[in-house]
């Protein structure tokens, strides 16, 4: 029986992209091929073998595909590395200029490495390199031909192993996709821009309070709370914050998101829309709580779970923060009153 061969490509996402951009990213490259690993923040390697007899195309022609629709659907400029496993496919990205594809055919991937310096080999740093230098080892066809036993003697013989294996240009890793991400969302958009501190104020902290309620009704909690914040000419800006503990207490998300959109210094911005992600989730039963020697903090869940059986009983809006009630206009006088709020 004949192993297949595999073809691996290396893109270099050129360019600050922020988290929602790269899932953007990762978004179109899986519908090119489901073996996909991130290497976030401006890369990723496809496998390519599997969906060239779908496409019916050659494999450099599926990454000029890939880079393509990069270019047309998100502006993003890309560069690329492709050859038959992992490490090669890096080596040929790191050559690449932007815009340009580097390819190195599994036949002629020893003469391609031959005249390479000793540091593009992956895992050779600068004390390995000044090891192999005073022996006059400059390039990686020097350690192709050296022998193991020799190779052993000056680097030990894990490191000899394995830096022979890859001078040679063996790579045996596939490409491990990883699982997508357990996230919850909660976003708003909002009816005009917004210019108004407070008004930005309320509706994080409303997204905050409806991020906890999804996790305490799943019995989840959260590690991290990202917050995207979109403006009137359509671009946006995202934070991330990873919690000191995993929560499901909805003052807890609230101040980490009120914290990130305090970063974000928006001032006069014309904010038209924001989304909070609570990602990094487990099981509730698997987290751990500090306690605290603060009677407020158990009188503040204690409520907390009061409210939520409120709401499972007579609706999602039968209870909410007092907080997130926005200013109504009095019919009586025409002045501003403040709706009612649990």
């Amino acid at each position: 029986m004949s192993i297949r061969q595999r073809h691996i490509a290396q893109l270099y996402l050129h360019g600050s992209l922020n988290e929602e951009q790269y899932g953007h990213v990762i978004e179109l490259v899986s519908g090119i091929t489901p073996h996909v690993q991130e290497m976030p923040p401006d890369a990723v390697q496809l496998d390519l073998t599997s969906a060239l007899r779908y496409f019916g195309l050659s494999p450099y022609d599926v990454v000029q595909m890939t880079m393509m629709r990069l270019k047309a659907l998100y502006g993003i400029d890309s560069s690329a590395g492709l050859a038959g496993n992992r490490m090669l496919a890096a080596m040929a990205a790191d050559v690449s200029a932007p815009g340009e594809t580097t390819w190195v055919p599994a036949e002629q991937a020893a003469a391609w490495l031959r005249p390479r310096p000793v540091t593009a080999l992956p895992g050779i740093g600068r004390g390995t390199a000044a090891t192999l230098g005073r022996y006059g080892l400059h390039h990686i066809g020097q350690l192709a031909d050296l022998s193991p036993a020799t190779l052993q003697r000056l680097l030990g013989a894990g490191t000899a192993r394995l830096l022979a294996e890859r001078a040679r240009g063996h790579d045996p890793r596939p490409v491990l996709p990883r699982e997508a991400a357990d996230r919850l969302t909660a976003d708003l958009v909002l009816d005009r821009d917004c210019l108004d501190p407070a008004e930005r104020h309320r509706s994080v902290l409303g997204l905050a309070d409806r991020i906890g309620q999804l996790l305490r009704a799943e019995r989840r909690v959260a590690g991290r709370v990202t917050l995207t914040v979109r403006y009137a000419d359509r671009s946006s800006s995202t934070r991330a914050r990873t919690l000191p503990e995993a929560t499901d207490h909805s003052p807890a998300l609230a101040a980490a998101a009120l914290g990130l959109l305090s970063s974000l210094g928006l001032q006069r911005a014309r904010v038209r829309a924001f989304t909070l992600r609570a990602d990094r989730l487990r099981p509730a039963a698997d987290a751990f709580h500090q306690l605290s020697l603060d009677p407020a903090d158990t009188r503040a869940r204690a409520v907390e779970a009061a409210a939520d059986r409120a709401r499972r009983r007579f609706g999602p809006d039968a209870v909410r923060p007092a907080a997130t009630a926005r200013p109504a206009r009095d019919s009586r006088g025409g002045g501003v009153s403040w709706p009612m709020a649990g």
